[in-house]
């Protein structure tokens, strides 16, 4: 569903060979596949599962590798939300954000890496973080922490396969502000950062996989505020993201998907295989 789904269908628009769907919904998944069939000639291979149990990546990775060998793409598009002031969280809140949100691409790229490392050909990884993980959101404080540590995990891991001589794996960060998914329903983006179209930002993020490019941030205002924030003493900081920016008000309208989305507590991950 969502932007899980427009990576796979530009996938088959773009000649692959085998595009693999993971989502914890089946239905939804089974109704996905059918209509990337319907797109182009790739072979679209479904799995259902939730990519915050270890053992169920682990299980469904071997399927893949078994089946069509190591990604030439992988994309750790997976993610959930929990808006709400920190204190208010349950455990279980805690534990579903990061184990989606960063536990998840750490997983299922562990599992799929050394297979990419070996086959010795071009490969990509797009690990997708928020603007969130540059800055300090309220209400939002867990979602935060989890796609802080997706961004560094990820640019490190960039860097590690640079430094260990397997520069034909790419690593990209991608890092936007709100979408209009549903994920983020009823927040308003901050000053001149309008929430965005998923189209508009896929069709980014493809185009800088590809590339090989190291870091998006989407829109301008993103990188815009990072460096403001580095910048900035902490009180004069504070002042232009809470009163200028309205970064610190953002979440206050947030209502997120409603509970009966089957999809909402963790929509997709989305790994491409490119055998064109």
């Amino acid at each position: 569903m969502g932007m899980g789904l427009l990576y796979a269908e530009r996938a088959v628009r773009e000649g692959a060979g085998a595009v693999v769907l993971w989502d914890r919904n089946a239905e939804a998944l089974q109704d996905a596949a059918q209509r990337l069939r319907g797109l182009g000639s790739a072979d679209v291979l479904p799995y259902t599962l939730d990519v915050s149990s270890t053992a169920q990546v682990a299980e469904k990775a071997e399927a893949v590798l078994a089946e069509t060998g190591a990604p030439d793409v992988l994309i750790n598009n997976a993610g959930i939300v929990r808006g709400k002031y920190f204190w208010e969280h349950t455990g279980t809140d805690i534990d579903a954000v990061m184990d989606v949100n960063t536990l998840a691409p750490m997983h299922i790229t562990r599992a799929f890496l050394p297979g990419m490392i070996d086959r010795r050909t071009p490969a990509r990884i797009l690990n997708v973080a928020s603007a969130s993980g540059t800055l300090s959101v309220p209400k939002m404080s867990v979602y935060t922490a989890s796609k802080w540590a997706v961004i560094g995990w990820s640019d490190s891991l960039r860097l590690e396969l640079e430094e260990a001589g397997q520069g034909h794996i790419q690593v990209t960060t991608l890092i936007p502000s709100y979408i209009k998914t549903g994920m983020f329903e009823g927040a308003r983006g901050p000053l001149m950062t309008p929430l965005m179209e998923p189209e508009y930002v896929v069709d980014r993020a493809w185009k800088a996989l590809l590339a090989g490019k190291a870091r998006v941030q989407l829109p301008w205002t993103v990188p815009l505020g990072s460096a403001l924030r580095g910048l900035l003493p902490q009180p004069a900081w504070d002042v232009v993201a809470g009163r200028v920016f309205k970064v610190y008000q953002s979440m206050d309208h947030f209502t997120g998907r409603p509970p009966a989305d089957p999809g909402a507590a963790a929509s997709s991950a989305a790994g491409t295989g490119n055998r064109a």
